[in-house]
């Protein structure tokens, strides 16, 4: 159950007209400064990140699930739960046993998943896979641009930086 005081923010934020992701933002936090007081730990700063996104979905935040394709059915699935509880769709079942297991398996986990060098990496590795994805539409958007002759030009020059870059690497 998320703080009182992380359900206000977020509605601050959301009163502010800020995006839905922001007012996540809140949710995950919480579940940092959970981790780092020792309330309960996390495999890795990804599912810290993903209880966060979780509470703040059954909490009313309409961050909408992930689309098919972008991750696993079963992640889709459990966003897609989350989000029609806190959009009134569906009643959440109260499990009490699933819930005291689950607590009792994050107690175990290590709490170095919220440290600053754990989140700095996943931040990087966040960023770097959305300019990956950036720069793979923006080679599509080329190609379909060029035409052939263009296209057969790129990729001789491409072949001359790779070349270029493994003479250079093996000094």
């Amino acid at each position: 159950m998320p703080d009182k005081r992380t359900i206000e923010r977020a509605e601050e934020d959301k009163r502010e007209g800020k995006a839905p992701s922001t007012q996540v933002g809140e949710f995950v936090r919480e579940e940092i400064d959970k981790i780092r007081h020792g309330v309960h730990g996390a495999r890795s700063s990804r599912q810290a990140i993903a209880i966060g996104l979780a509470k703040a979905r059954r909490a009313g935040v309409a961050l909408r699930p992930p689309k098919r394709g972008k991750t696993t059915a079963r992640t889709r699935k459990s966003a897609e739960s989350a989000y029609a509880v806190g959009q009134h769709q569906r009643k959440a079942r109260r499990r009490p046993r699933v819930s005291r297991a689950v607590s009792q398996v994050l107690k175990r986990e290590p709490r170095r998943a919220a440290s600053h060098a754990a989140l700095s990496r996943q931040a990087r590795a966040a960023a770097s896979h959305r300019s990956a994805a950036s720069r793979a539409a923006a080679a599509r958007r080329a190609a379909r641009v060029k035409g052939a002759a263009g296209r057969s030009a790129a990729a001789r020059k491409a072949a001359r930086t790779r070349a270029r870059l493994r003479g250079s690497n093996s000094r």
